[in-house]
């Protein structure tokens, strides 16, 4: 999808990328992840657990809330967590950061769009990963949960984390690297017969 392409993001450091649509802001982040293939060059995390690849040490937050509707608020973290291999039950701390302690027992199926994205955000915090990666992480969100979020990152830096975030909204991360994708030459891909 690109060509050309390379950035470096060391340890406390976040990387905002921007660009028009349609220029490959989620592409890139779901390249990192795992999600699409890349042809050629390769993606790093130094200094990450060698035993594991980039995707099982960052956690990813893409435009769909990744949410089970069956299951409670509180039961959604533990999926994830038993899912991400964390060893958790109690999700109070999580649930209380994201202004959601009082709704652990409601199916998300009856959560609004941004108590789902604020339940989708506990998940980064109830399960430590080095790398989070962000696509439009403060849509949906009220100015308040918006605020928070910036609160979540920035101790998410200060501990040693890395952010890459695909925004068109500006998040408040003073001292982030920027990547503009408008002036990279998009790669054009076939599709498969």
């Amino acid at each position: 999808m690109f060509s050309g392409l390379g950035f470096a993001v060391a340890s406390g450091e976040a990387l905002i990328v921007t660009g028009r649509n349609g220029a490959g802001k989620s592409s890139l982040l779901r390249m990192i992840i795992g999600f699409v293939q890349i042809a050629h060059g390769r993606i790093e995390l130094e200094d990450g657990d060698p035993e594991l690849t980039v995707a099982e040490q960052a956690h990813y937050l893409g435009h769909q809330d990744a949410l089970k509707p069956s299951l409670s608020v509180s039961e959604n973290l533990r999926f994830w967590a038993g899912f991400l291999d964390a060893d958790r039950t109690d999700f109070r701390p999580e649930l209380d950061a994201v202004g959601l302690n009082e709704l652990a027992d409601l199916p998300a199926a009856y959560l609004s769009a941004g108590q789902r994205r604020r339940l989708s955000i506990a998940r980064l915090l109830a399960v430590k990963r080095p790398l989070w990666l962000l696509d439009e992480p403060t849509s949906t969100l009220d100015a308040s949960a918006q605020e928070r979020l910036v609160g979540f990152m920035h101790t998410h830096l200060k501990e040693g984390g890395i952010i890459l975030a695909a925004t068109h909204a500006t998040l408040g991360l003073s001292g982030a690297k920027e990547l503009r994708l408008d002036n990279i030459q998009p790669v054009a891909v076939e599709a498969a017969p």
